[in-house]
């Protein structure tokens, strides 16, 4: 990608300027980012080499667990140099390949957290149709189609800023590139891809949870016509599902539906939603869900009797 501006690289200014409060940060999110990375790689082991964890909602959440892994990894390590760093800077290139991996794991989430919600409508209002709609080709078809919209709502990102025309200042108020302060950036009048980020961005967003919190009050309505037991266990898995998608999509919302402008909490719901998120998510769907526990046990048990033979 050949630049054609004058800035060829900008100054990602971080989340603070003193020294040993870096330092503090960069253990704090070393950790976090080992625990995210750790936790969602273990999911998707569990479930790729488990016997009794096959159904479509573990098919499912094996690539949430995955995209959760990369999503962090696309902005996070970055971070974390910069935090031991005197001078933060990144080429312009780089810094639209920053945009494009994040927003094509943060596109691909919102269509599979979708696809999950569907994936349980079908299993609690139509239980006994659940196996022939939910068939296995149906799930890829849903996974290439996630990775799809994916790929064009980051190719659509990418088309609203790097033709436009950076002369300077490069300085980024974050600790990431993002499509918000790299607009802000551009001198040009940028009224109009205002509106497109934030109809591209924030509205998808907030049409989409209000589609999922939606789906999920059908969901719970229909509980009603379960027994007591059936009922706990659908219960337990939905809210693992509403909480996960109230931490996206809320801060998401929150930073793309506005018009260009930032404020000072916009640096913490970013770090919310590229580091706490994804850190949360296995341990959402692991404490409330047993047969996902018994397989990691199962899993652990079985690799500790080999290393001993």
């Amino acid at each position: 990608m050949e630049n054609r501006n004058n800035v060829t690289e900008f100054i990602l200014l971080g989340l603070i300027n003193s020294p040993d409060i870096q330092k503090i940060l960069f253990v704090l999110f070393l950790i976090t980012y080992i625990v995210t990375v750790v936790g969602n790689v273990l999911i998707v082991i569990t479930i790729t080499f488990s016997q009794t964890l096959n159904s479509p909602m573990y098919f499912f959440l094996t690539f949430l667990s995955l995209i959760d892994a990369c999503y962090s990894t696309s902005t996070i390590p970055k971070m974390l140099t910069d935090l031991l760093s005197k001078r933060k800077t990144i080429s312009f290139n780089e810094c639209m390949a920053q945009v494009f991996v994040e927003h094509f794991f943060g596109g691909s989430e919102i269509v599979i957290l979708i696809i999950m919600a569907f994936d349980r409508y079908v299993a609690i209002c139509k239980p006994l149709h659940y196996t022939t709609i939910m068939n296995h080709r149906l799930c890829c078809y849903l996974v290439v189609l996630a990775w799809t919209v994916g790929f064009l709502h980051s190719i659509g990102q990418i088309f609203m800023i790097v033709w436009l025309p950076f002369c300077g200042p490069n300085a980024i108020d974050h600790f990431m590139c993002d499509i918000i302060p790299l607009i802000q950036l551009a001198c040009t009048e940028t009224f109009f891809i205002g509106l497109l980020v934030a109809a591209h961005g924030g509205l998808t967003s907030m049409i989409s949870f209000i589609i999922l919190m939606a789906s999920y009050v059908v969901i719970l309505y229909s509980l009603k016509s379960y027994s007591l037991a059936g009922r706990q266990k659908a219960l337990s898995t939905c809210i693992s599902h509403i909480t996960v998608v109230f931490l996206f999509f809320v801060p998401c919302t929150f930073m793309y539906l506005r018009p260009l402008t930032t404020f000072s909490m916009d640096k913490t719901v970013a770090i919310f939603y590229t580091m706490i998120t994804p850190m949360l998510n296995p341990f959402i769907y692991t404490v409330r869900n047993s047969e996902v526990k018994n397989a990691m046990r199962k899993l652990w048990n079985r690799k500790v009797t080999s290393e001993h033979k």
